[in-house]
């Protein structure tokens, strides 16, 4: 049964990046939150191969809604 909860190095990874960037969004490091965003669209959309299409729709929407959240978001 373990092997179905083993997420794939592409999730991972996308996954470290977002705690990058929601770590960054709680510490108020506006320009390194800025940063993991767009490094986190690029992957989504570089590791898009690697990904089930349902966890590229996840990341995918989260992609969209910082971005939402993060307009305007500067010093």
């Amino acid at each position: 049964m373990a092997f179905l909860f083993r997420k794939s190095a592409a999730v991972r990874e996308l996954e470290e990046i977002l705690s990058e960037l929601q770590s960054n969004l709680e510490n108020n490091y506006k320009d390194a939150a800025q940063a993991a965003l767009a490094k986190l669209i690029r992957r989504t959309e570089e590791l898009r191969g690697s990904l089930k299409e349902k966890e590229y729709r996840r990341f995918s929407v989260l992609c969209t809604e910082y971005s939402v959240k993060m307009t305007g978001y500067h010093h």
